[in-house]
């Protein structure tokens, strides 16, 4: 028990040095500047999409209100208002302010999957056609699939089994639950969907749950803080709603994020993390796979490494593949695998160490044994490495500093 207790601490701790190493808290605020200008043409699209069908007329104010009643904290409640107005005046523009709006609405989807491609270390985005479907299937099937949701649980909730006087037991709870619902579904399709990279559907759907429980959490305490500390109204006035509701973006996208970084590390192993292994004994090790694999013909995918005994988390994986194209050791196939591009007899150990990113391991971190041909004879050299260091250097620094009173 108490060794699960210490998995689990380390597991969030890893997720909050993952998420600030990613920048989350800058990417939220971009993503929070992209939404302010994009809420607009998104949500014009929207209802320009619902209206084109004749059974969804009206649908889409309903979704709207819906959404800031259910998913918005009571200060949003006067920026709806401004957004219905300005969504208004958006449907008489022509068909070039039309274009803008869309062009917008794709840049903040475009903006989206870029933070999503950063957290899972993706190295090559959508492109072409297939990142064209997927955003036009957003823009046009997801409003039509959104409405079509909203019209069956309309109608399920005006059932008498549901909300007449004969309702069944349990029913209004149901009811209750169904923005969480709408949430924990809204948030497993953006995470199974938007990144560039295989995402299980089993931890899309925790992360989703996990990331619709904190949004209500942060809208339940968000709303309270508006009720008990009313001064910003003392300093913005009537403009007071407007910084409220980009706080509760920027909060909201902090969320999400947070949750990206959840989802995309749920398959990280523990042991491997808590081992901490030196990032010059994974470098070797995978280049060791990649030399054997060469004299097979054979091509090297991340899942080679998993056989290998080496779980290698997909971050680290691809962290090292990036240094190693660098050095042009390897080089992309395409699919996911990789080939290596030198021939490693006129490359050294040395070369390999004079570019690597990072430091030599120190002997406290280097593990007893590992079943690695070649780590017998590096752990030899880096302890005569250490020795000779230490005799080069073992002077006082009074010495170092005044050589004239040796």
């Amino acid at each position: 028990m108490g060794q699960r207790f210490t998995d689990w601490l380390e597991f969030w701790r890893f997720l909050l040095q993952r998420f600030f190493a990613d920048r989350g808290a800058n990417t939220a605020a971009a993503l929070t500047y992209t939404t302010l200008f994009a809420v607009v043409p998104m949500m014009t699209v929207t209802f320009s999409m619902l209206s084109a069908v004749p059974a969804f007329q009206g649908t889409g104010e309903q979704i709207q209100s819906f959404i800031f009643h259910n998913f918005v904290p009571s200060a949003g409640e006067t920026v709806q208002g401004y957004l219905r107005d300005f969504t208004a005046q958006a449907r008489q523009l022509t068909w070039v302010g039309v274009a803008v709006l869309a062009v917008t609405a794709f840049w903040m989807l475009v903006t989206i999957e870029k933070a999503f491609n950063t957290i899972w270390r993706v190295r090559q985005a959508r492109r072409g056609v297939s990142s064209f479907l997927l955003y036009w299937a957003i823009l046009s099937l997801g409003p039509i699939l959104l409405g079509a949701g909203f019209a069956i649980s309309t109608y399920i909730a005006s059932l008498s089994l549901i909300s007449g006087p004969d309702a069944l037991l349990g029913a209004e709870t149901l009811l209750a639950l169904m923005p969480l619902a709408f949430s924990v579904a809204a948030f497993t399709l953006l995470y199974a969907s938007v990144p560039n990279a295989r995402v299980p559907l089993s931890h899309a759907f925790m992360g989703g749950l996990f990331t619709a429980v904190l949004f209500e959490l942060a809208k339940a305490l968000f709303g309270l803080y508006v009720q008990l500390f009313p001064g910003y109204q003392l300093i913005y006035g009537a403009f007071a709603t407007v910084p409220l509701f980009l706080l509760w973006i920027y909060l909201s996208w902090l969320i999400v994020l947070f949750g990206a970084e959840l989802v995309c590390n749920l398959g990280t192993p523990h042991q491997w993390r808590r081992r901490g292994m030196p990032r010059l004994l994974v470098v070797l090790a995978i280049l060791r796979v990649f030399h054997e694999r060469q004299q097979s013909g054979l091509k090297v995918r991340h899942r080679d490494m998993w056989r290998q005994g080496w779980p290698l988390p997909e971050h680290e994986w691809e962290e090292v593949l990036e240094f190693l194209e660098s050095q042009h050791l390897v080089a992309s196939t395409g699919a996911g695998a990789w080939v290596l591009s030198r021939d490693l007899a006129h490359y050294s150990l040395q070369q390999l160490l004079s570019h690597s990113p990072w430091p030599l391991p120190r002997l406290g971190q280097l593990p007893e044994l590992l079943d690695e041909p070649w780590y017998p004879g590096l752990r030899s050299a880096l302890e005569r490495l250490h020795e000779e260091q230490a005799t080069l250097f073992g002077e006082s620094l009074a010495d170092w500093l005044h050589p004239a009173q040796r």
